[in-house]
């Protein structure tokens, strides 16, 4: 097994642990909830096969949904994301980048990561929360949910590889 592949199981264990245990009791404001499990998807490299990415996001986002008692919509929530990453990682990359890069803020820059971390997460909060409600009846709480989610959980990922860039 490589040993980036291993890194990256352990940092979706303490992730889910993190979320399951902690960030799952934070409602800022009744609505804002931080979802940093996503951060796991947004590390595969470039050239990381793209049916292993949606089977992984997949199995991610079902033990998301097993610990946290929403009955598939994170194993939706992620298998999207996992189909979306590949497309949103090429628009922020260089024609002749390496073709194992992974994504991070040492190798994107500051800027390009963060677009790269707010559309993926914007697009996940937004099925998300979607898929939960599964109602436009109170669509005022659901963008604040879906807008307060992501930029706490935006936040959330830049400190986080702020913290690994050292």
């Amino acid at each position: 097994m490589n040993l980036n592949f291993l890194k990256g199981i352990l940092l979706f264990v303490i992730l889910l642990l993190a979320q399951v245990l902690v960030l799952n009791h934070i409602h800022l404001f009744g609505c804002a909830t931080p979802l940093l499990y996503v951060y796991t998807v947004l590390l595969f490299p470039r050239g990381f096969p793209r049916w292993g990415i949606l089977l992984i996001s997949f199995l991610m986002g079902l033990l998301v949904d097993m610990f946290s008692n929403t009955p598939g919509v994170a194993a939706a929530s992620m298998t999207f994301l996992g189909f979306l990453q590949p497309y949103v990682l090429t628009m922020f990359l260089n024609r002749d980048s390496a073709e194992d890069l992974q994504p991070s803020m040492k190798s994107l820059g500051f800027a390009k990561f963060l677009y790269y971390a707010a559309i993926l997460v914007m697009v996940y909060c937004l099925v998300f929360f979607t898929v939960e409600t599964f109602s436009f009846f109170n669509w005022l709480l659901w963008l604040e949910c879906i807008g307060g989610s992501a930029a706490l959980t935006v936040l959330l990922i830049l400190a986080i590889e702020n913290l690994r860039k050292r």
